[in-house]
């Protein structure tokens, strides 16, 4: 999960880049980086640490240009070293400049092709360094002197043929313009938008979530469709292509789920008003299985299942309360690399509203359990608030598989669902009682808001992976490499005093 954007504009495109990423904070909070272009050089300025922290006055300044793409990073693959800030960048051919979202699921086969067919070196572990190299390659066997809109279509064609995975991907060409392609399972969400410049321009802007367009003041058209791809030139020319053979539309539902801001609109469908939806399928679910419930206050876990927990009071008649107080400056524990902070951090993220508690049987929802770690920890601190019963509802399924299209969920067995069921669920995070979504209703909250969307990828429910390349040599071989011990090891080594090479790197 990262957070990519671009923008072509006929003024200066740096801040409008800091805000859009400052928007998609929540889709990557280990790094960020921001791309621009004036005429035809390129200036880069990369690092870890969040959008805030990363961009001050002195680097603003030295972002020159009308175009630029950036990225916000959430470590998947790779390590994170600054090393693997993206954008990425190549000089030839060209100059290109890349950022990426998801998982390539052939990216050993694709690095040693790299090798030994494109003759490219590949300085990082990160796939979207090999992605790059690919559209790179792809690119120069087909464009002449200067890039046409036809050559980039054709490489990004290439792209598809070669690569497997779930990608949505932000490019730029050294003053020619910016790229920007979709997976032909359409897995992960890209959007696009415009807005007219005071003197009659037609600014245009790519990103992730809707959300990045349209409080940037620009108008969403719409998401690209799976496999599609669009090429906006430095004077404002938009085309798009259809790139990919035999696409199939298969949205992450987990974007819904989690990963999403409520305010985004990803594939036609409000992420708010889904998250609504799974709501009242859980309250219709929790009133046909527990007739006799004792629930006195339904208190949502924040942020991610005020929506959903909202539903269950109204549905249920009962009491809503916001019975924990969240700290703004610690991060989604989900994304945090290794499973001791995450379990240190929970509780310097919440503290319980003792009076919301005391005596009451409390229903606890969160928009999904997935290594039981915050949910223990939470339902402790609720016991300790003085709680009479706790129990707690998941707004999605067990997740019981690992996600390989850009999610952290490497290792099926630091689930706490792996190999288990309801009830011993329940016990090892020391509920009273465990309500989980069911796995049809969470797909019709779904498509409710857009019919259009028949299939969904929910691996990590199912086990069942998209893209038909994923087999149990592959899951152990990621599980061991992206397993909580090995990312301990990688952040206790990593190296934070890498400086990008190649362009104009703003310091």
């Amino acid at each position: 999960m990262c957070g990519i954007i671009g923008i072509v504009s006929n003024a200066p495109v740096n801040q409008l880049l800091f805000d859009g990423l400052t928007l998609l904070q929540h889709r990557g909070q280990d790094a960020a980086g921001i791309l621009t272009c004036e005429n035809d050089r390129l200036f880069l300025r990369k690092e870890n640490g969040l959008v805030k922290d990363v961009f001050h006055t002195r680097h603003m300044r030295q972002l020159l240009g009308n175009m630029g793409i950036g990225h916000v990073r959430y470590p998947t693959a790779g390590c994170d070293s600054s090393a693997e800030a993206q954008p990425f960048y190549v000089n030839a051919p060209f100059g290109i400049a890349l950022g990426h979202n998801g998982n390539l699921t052939n990216v050993d086969e694709l690095r040693e092709a790299m090798r030994v067919v494109d003759r490219r070196h590949i300085n990082t572990n990160s796939d979207s360094e090999v992605l790059l190299n690919v559209f790179a390659h792809e690119l120069a066997e087909v464009a002449g002197v200067t890039p046409t809109t036809a050559d980039v279509f054709k490489a990004i064609s290439g792209v598809h043929r070669r690569v497997k995975g779930a990608y949505a991907v932000i490019g730029l060409l050294a003053g020619q313009g910016i790229f920007a392609f979709r997976d032909p399972w359409g897995i992960r969400p890209v959007c696009y938008g415009q807005r007219k410049s005071k003197d009659g321009f037609t600014e245009y802007m790519i990103a992730s979530e809707s959300v990045a367009i349209e409080a940037s003041d620009f108008e969403l058209i719409r998401d690209l469709a799976p496999g599609e791809a669009i090429f906006i030139t430095s004077d404002g020319k938009v085309s798009l292509q259809q790139c990919a053979e035999n696409p199939k539309y298969t949205p992450c539902i987990f974007e819904y789920v989690y990963l999403a801001r409520p305010d985004s609109i990803i594939d036609d469908v409000s992420v708010y008003r889904a998250r609504m939806r799974m709501g009242e399928k859980l309250a219709a679910k929790i009133q046909r299985e527990w007739q006799d419930h004792d629930i006195d206050v339904v208190i949502p876990i924040p942020d991610t299942s005020r929506t959903a927990a909202l539903e269950i009071a109204f549905n249920l008649n009962i009491k809503y309360r916001e019975g924990f107080v969240k700290n703004r400056y610690i991060a989604r524990t989900f994304i945090m690399p290794g499973q001791e902070m995450r379990k240190r951090s929970v509780r310097q993220k919440l503290n319980a509203i003792d009076l919301e508690f005391r005596g009451k049987n409390v229903l606890l929802v969160d928009d999904s359990i997935v290594r039981g770690t915050t949910s223990g920890e939470i339902i402790r601190m609720a016991r300790e608030a003085g709680a009479r019963k706790v129990y707690m509802a998941s707004a999605a399924p067990p997740v019981r598989y690992p996600n390989v299209y850009g999610i952290d969920m490497p290792a099926a067995k630091e689930f706490v669902a792996h190999e288990r069921e309801v009830d011993e669920i329940c016990k090892t995070i020391g509920a009273d009682r465990l309500i989980y979504q069911d796995l049809s209703d969470l797909i019709e909250s779904v498509r409710m808001g857009n019919p259009a969307l028949k299939d969904f990828d929910c691996s990590c429910f199912t086990g069942e992976y998209v893209t038909g390349d994923v087999n149990r040599c592959y899951l152990d071989a990621l599980a061991s490499q992206r397993g909580d011990k090995n990312k301990k090891s990688e952040s206790d080594n990593r190296s934070r005093d890498i400086v990008a090479v190649g362009l104009y790197n703003v310091q």
